[in-house]
């Protein structure tokens, strides 16, 4: 049998849009890159999409840039221009991961309200939950290795000699100053509080899927790859 779709066809399957939600050390960075390799997508984090804009000069950048030197909040409205004009970069055709942004249920409406120009959708906003004490643990007791970078942990993965990297012989270790117990619980009640609302939302579409992120980082890609393959199998043409 003759397949009758045309490359003009094929070429109208909007792109799908994710979204990674989860709290500070999650590992939200680590998927996305191993979603990029494994999909092709793009990652967009509001930093860098804020740095590239101001870098490049646009339009929406040269008011990000005056508002970020005046000490100010870069306006949801700045951002959606700064996306939309990333969005429409040939290298986001198989698709883009979110990281950052939303953040608000206001962000998120705004966001539909964009993907729709295109005639695109949030597919799946896939959230890495967390146990919150055993979160503090992970990322209070890590530090790296301040010479070549390499990471380590005080109870999972410590040097085999103590205070010197396996990888470099340095014996420069370093901790950041956030990452101590009291901190990370803050960031972690501020996440919950601040993302309870989207999860909802999200919830509420049909487009949020719930992945445990207290796994090893390969159990946590295969889920998070499955949940991707179910977003993005029977997309409307």
């Amino acid at each position: 049998m003759t397949d009758t779709k045309t490359t003009a066809d094929v070429a109208t399957v909007a792109p799908p849009v994710l979204i990674l939600l989860g709290p500070p050390g999650a590992g939200k960075g680590t998927q996305a890159r191993m979603l990029e390799k494994r999909y092709g997508l793009v990652q967009l984090s509001t930093g860098d999409l804020l740095r590239a804009a101001v870098a490049e000069g646009s339009e929406a950048g040269k008011a990000a840039d005056k508002v970020m030197k005046s000490g100010g909040l870069v306006s949801d409205e700045i951002v959606i221009a700064i996306l939309r004009d990333r969005l429409a970069d040939p290298d986001t055709a198989k698709g883009v991961i979110l990281d950052g942004f939303p953040r608000t249920t206001v962000q998120a409406e705004a966001l539909d309200d964009l993907l729709a120009e295109s005639g695109q959708r949030i597919d799946a906003a896939i959230s890495l939950e967390v146990d919150d004490e055993a979160m503090v643990h992970r990322i209070a007791g890590r530090y790296t290795c301040g010479e070549c970078g390499e990471g380590y942990h005080d109870s999972f993965k410590k040097p085999k000699v103590e205070g010197v990297c396996d990888v470099c012989g340095a014996s420069n270790m370093k901790r950041r100053s956030d990452d101590n117990a009291e901190t990370v619980a803050e960031r972690l009640a501020a996440y919950h509080k601040q993302t309870a609302p989207l999860i909802t939302y999200y919830e509420d579409r049909g487009a949020l899927q719930r992945i445990n992120a207290m796994g090893s980082i390969d159990e946590i890609a295969t889920t998070v790859s499955r949940a991707v393959a179910d977003a993005t199998r029977n997309r409307p043409t």
